[in-house]
């Protein structure tokens, strides 16, 4: 049963954290303010390199706020060259450009199936706003290609226990096990292929009054008990 000072799904999305227009909504696909620089790799080389490898290559971002960063791509890559997808909650998307642009969508990250599997899935700090980390995780992780790349920020400090301990080492074993990278200083997670991670953790809730993390930005704790 979940503690009575948290927030169910509902109630997190309407919350003025969740909505929070200062992360992600302006981030240029290069450059100081940029994709290449959170994630620590150029997206749209990434994808050019793929392309020559095999056709139909595809990105999603999640959580991608106004959608800036794909549009940019759309607009170097070459027609049909890649197939790119946007995921937010909010539908706060830029105008898009004359040329075919990506396609936006505006749905909970936490309900919604992808119609197809991605060579390229990213998330920039959004997962700090997401209530059931976890299961995010373990679904997202599931719609990569063979040899599909996943690269998201995460500071695991906000997944907690009842008692509001910090999951620490055993969360962070569990996911290594599963072939789940952590680099902790960065706070980056990442893996290579499709994994199936099994983790042990009854989900709670949320809470929206964690205050600033590592970015200075408000974010959300999620809270689970171990099984």
């Amino acid at each position: 049963m979940a503690r009575p000072d948290l927030l169910d799904d509902q109630a997190l999305h309407a919350s003025s954290v969740v909505a929070n227009c200062a992360m992600n909504r302006e981030r240029q696909l290069a450059g100081v303010n940029s994709y290449a620089r959170e994630l620590g790799f150029d997206p749209l080389a990434w994808l050019t390199e793929a392309a020559q490898v095999h056709s139909d290559v595809g990105w999603l971002d999640l959580c991608c706020g106004s959608g800036r960063a794909l549009i940019q791509a759309a607009a170097r890559l070459r027609p049909g060259e890649a197939t790119l997808v946007g995921l937010d909650l909010v539908d706060a998307f830029a105008p898009g450009p004359a040329v075919p642009g990506p396609t936006l969508v505006a749905a909970p990250v936490e309900t919604w199936t992808p119609p197809r599997a991605f060579d390229l899935i990213t998330c920039v700090h959004g997962l700090h706003y997401v209530g059931d980390k976890l299961a995010v995780l373990s679904r997202v992780v599931r719609w990569l290609t063979p040899t599909g790349r996943f690269v998201a920020d995460l500071d695991l400090s906000s997944i907690r226990f009842a008692d509001g301990r910090p999951a620490g080492r055993r969360l962070t074993s569990r996911l290594r096990a599963a072939g789940i990278e952590y680099d902790a200083r960065r706070r980056r997670i990442s893996c290579t292929g499709p994994r199936d991670l099994g983790l042990p953790f009854t989900y709670l809730g949320a809470d929206d009054r964690a205050g600033a993390n590592y970015t200075g930005q408000p974010a959300v704790h999620s809270y689970y008990s171990a099984t």
